[in-house]
């Protein structure tokens, strides 16, 4: 599997994984391995809670620059 670099979006690669470096320059030591209809879900889940954080620090900026008026 890759790294888990927080580069990759959610911390891994979406679909299979490929021997030798991942897409940070990684080495995975692995050969290819593909996600489970289970282990995608659990990918989508952890995405999204990723980007409700994102939305909810936005938000938190937003309020803070009104807050400045």
């Amino acid at each position: 599997m890759c790294c888990e670099s927080k580069g990759h979006h959610g911390g891994r690669h979406w679909g299979h994984h490929h021997r030798g470096r991942c897409a940070c320059g990684c080495e995975s030591g692995l050969g290819a391995a593909f996600w489970s209809e289970k282990e995608k879900i659990a990918w989508l889940e952890e995405y999204l809670e990723g980007l409700q954080e994102q939305v909810q620090a936005v938000q938190d900026r937003i309020s803070a620059l009104q807050g400045q008026k």
